[in-house]
């Protein structure tokens, strides 16, 4: 696991990478109780003041963007050939208190009341899916991460004084939503996949309109839901030779989704792999302009109706018009996977109970779950998976259990962690000085 860290020694300098592996370590070790504090104690005797371990979340040096770009080249290797899929949603981080910084009152999707509203702040996240040894279902691993801050919180100062410009975020007169923080994230990933590798991107209905469709990188394929009383057009026509005047933008209007789902005719089946289990659906596909939305990109627009009548007709959408109903179908589905994630990290990494409250701090311990989220998955991918299940305890009420969680490959990685115990200063910190070789060959080579 620690010489699976190596490669993010570029992100930080020599003293903050030391500080990161032991934060990384006790942050891991803790798993629900998770924060600065009990990260420390997880840990065992750590060989520096307390304090600095504060500061690596306040005032240490060190991008989020850069410690992501590594963290996906760690994850590339187990993503499924072809196209990369990513997963960009939002999830709310449950604070109270009127002093902590970034907070704000947000709707619930969770709440059992209409039109609940919580005290919180709001995490815009991008992951990669991959596929995990073992496990049946796809698994998204975060990358990247935005804080969203409300256009009346950045209006006035904080009661810690006012934003600064932070790597990967914006000033304090810059307003940003959350579709639009997930296309400075989409330019980010776009850069950072090596070549010219397609990227397909999904989300929900919030990420598919024209805040996110007519600001695509090049090469990025946008999927989403689309609404059943949506405006759609025809290509425009072929211009005539030799006719004057501006061209049409536009064909002649088209039904809607939800008028071609009351329509009879022209059902297709077809079987596809919808959250792990292969299922029949009815649909129906056509290629059209969403203009109020992605303008001028035809999309391949897909209706789809569950035969047994348990589910209510629906429509998706891709800005590529060349893929396929099946294929846009099975990937929108992947999405699920980062609510999986969201919900892993705030039960078994402590997403929530972060107790920062200055900018710098808010905005990096929070997403310190996610980091260990995504490194405990990478290295069950790496090695983890040939210790399953030997290394931890199946409950003897699991009798139908067949493939691991993240929970087990938690469990897995804090009981070696624990045998191990490389963060005691009696060995005068056997871990720091392992990787201290290895680090400085990084740096080397950074350079």
């Amino acid at each position: 696991f620690h010489a699976m860290l190596v490669p993010l020694a570029v992100v930080f300098s020599q003293p903050s990478f030391q500080k990161f592996v032991v934060l990384m370590e006790g942050w891991i070790l803790a798993g629900s109780r998770a924060m600065t504090s009990t990260a420390l104690e997880s840990c065992g005797p750590f060989p520096k003041h307390f304090a600095t371990y504060y500061r690596f979340f306040s005032r240490a040096v060190w991008n989020p963007d850069r410690l992501g770009d590594a963290l996906l080249h760690l994850v590339l290797p187990f993503a499924p050939k072809g196209p990369v899929v990513a997963a960009v949603d939002d999830t709310i981080a449950r604070k109270s208190g009127k002093h902590i910084w970034g907070a704000n009152v947000h709707y619930d999707p969770l709440g059992f009341m209409p039109n609940a509203l919580c005290f919180g702040r709001s995490w815009v996240v991008l992951a990669v899916i991959i596929h995990v040894p073992l496990v049946e279902r796809s698994v998204a691993v975060p990358i990247y991460w935005r804080l969203y801050r409300s256009q009346k919180k950045r209006k006035g100062k904080s009661r810690h004084g006012s934003e600064t410009k932070t790597a990967g975020t914006t000033s304090a007169s810059t307003h940003r939503t959350r579709p639009e923080l997930a296309v400075q994230m989409l330019h980010r990933l776009r850069q950072a996949v090596p070549g010219a590798r397609r990227i397909e991107v999904v989300g929900d209905s919030a990420y598919g309109g024209k805040s996110v469709t007519r600001h695509l990188p090049e090469g990025v394929v946008a999927l989403s839901r689309l609404p059943m009383d949506a405006a759609l057009y025809a290509l425009p026509p072929q211009r005539p030779p030799r006719c004057n005047g501006r061209p049409r933008v536009k064909g002649e209007r088209r039904p809607t989704p939800g008028q071609m789902a009351k329509d009879p005719r022209g059902w297709q089946t077809v079987t596809v792999c919808l959250y792990g289990k292969k299922v029949r659906v009815l649909y129906k596909t056509v290629i059209a302009l969403w203009y109020n939305s992605a303008g001028k990109i035809p999309l391949r627009i897909v209706v789809v109706r569950d035969p047994q009548g348990r589910r209510k007709d629906d429509a998706f959408f891709s800005t590529d018009a060349n893929a396929s109903p099946q294929s846009i179908l099975e990937t929108y589905a992947l999405r699920w996977s980062l609510e999986v994630a969201f919900r892993d990290s705030k039960q078994t990494l402590g997403f929530e109970r972060s107790q920062a409250r200055t900018a710098h701090a808010v905005r990096r311990t929070g997403p310190f779950a996610l980091v260990s989220y995504t490194l405990t998955v990478t290295w069950f991918c790496q090695r983890g998976y040939r210790l399953y299940p030997h290394g931890i305890s199946i409950m003897p009420w699991y009798r139908q259990k067949r493939t691991p969680s993240f929970a087990n490959m938690l469990q897995l990685l804090q009981n070696l962690l624990r045998q191990e115990r490389f963060c005691d200063t009696r060995q005068d910190t056997v871990v720091l000085q392992n990787l201290r070789g290895s680090c400085n060959h990084a740096y080397k080579q950074a350079a």
